[in-house]
């Protein structure tokens, strides 16, 4: 899918490739030039090189591990290496999800921070079923475009690559604030004093006291095969 999206690439891009380190070597790598390596590491520090001279770069996730982890480490390093976020693209096993009703929860924070969504693996899976998953999102206003995946194929590349925002995050963008309830009262308003802000905490990435995320989602190696051992 991901060398279906290069036909919509435009005259003169030069893509590059970051790929997961936990990827497993696929025939079809040959395909992507100057493809890397990155690594999640301790307290979600990515550890990448950004291609000089590069762009776009294409980012492939780990999709075993959770996203909004990831998500997090790629702000903080994207942001350090001045380089912006154009499209993010969510591609749903629609076999997987139907199969698994838990699993709506961890789509729902994928397409949370998507600009795109693929609905891949449709056979067999049922029109009700499609109507009411793409409804739960339509409903509540998602602005994110959502796209058919046809035998592998992406029906318009150009269109899911065009680098228009359409998503519910902002965690890419500048950094928005908002009034601290907990420090900032009525009062204080009403006598014209300053009125105290906290920078605005994305959905799924707040977190307890204790460090553990207020908007947990399931883990979607718990319903993935197992992936083979190093070497079999």
């Amino acid at each position: 899918m991901l060398s279906d999206l290069l036909e919509g690439l435009s005259e003169g891009d030069s893509p590059a490739f970051l790929f997961s380190s936990t990827e497993s070597a696929h025939s079809l790598d040959s395909e992507f030039p100057d493809l890397t390596r990155w690594t999640l590491g301790p307290e979600n520090a990515v550890e990448a090189e950004l291609p000089a001279g590069k762009s776009p770069v294409f980012i492939l996730f780990d999709g075993r591990h959770n996203p909004v982890d990831q998500i997090e480490g790629f702000k903080s390093w994207l942001s350090d290496r001045g380089a912006e976020v154009a499209r993010v693209l969510c591609v749903v096993n629609c076999q997987l999800a139907e199969a698994n009703p838990k699993l709506f929860a961890w789509y729902e924070a994928n397409i949370f921070y998507s600009d795109v969504v693929l609905l891949n693996r449709r056979d067999g899976v049922s029109n009700k079923w499609m109507g009411d998953f793409r409804a739960k999102f339509e409903d509540k206003f998602y602005p994110c475009l959502f796209e058919f995946v046809k035998e592998g194929k992406v029906k318009n590349p150009a269109l899911v690559l065009a680098p228009v925002a359409r998503r519910m995050s902002h965690v890419f963008d500048e950094q928005e604030w908002v009034v601290d309830d907990e420090e900032d009262t009525e009062e204080d308003s009403e006598d014209g004093d300053e009125v105290a802000m906290k920078p605005e905490e994305d959905y799924y990435m707040e977190r307890r006291n204790g460090g553990r995320r207020v908007h947990e989602i399931p883990n979607i190696a718990d319903f993935l095969p197992k992936p083979p051992a190093p070497g079999a």
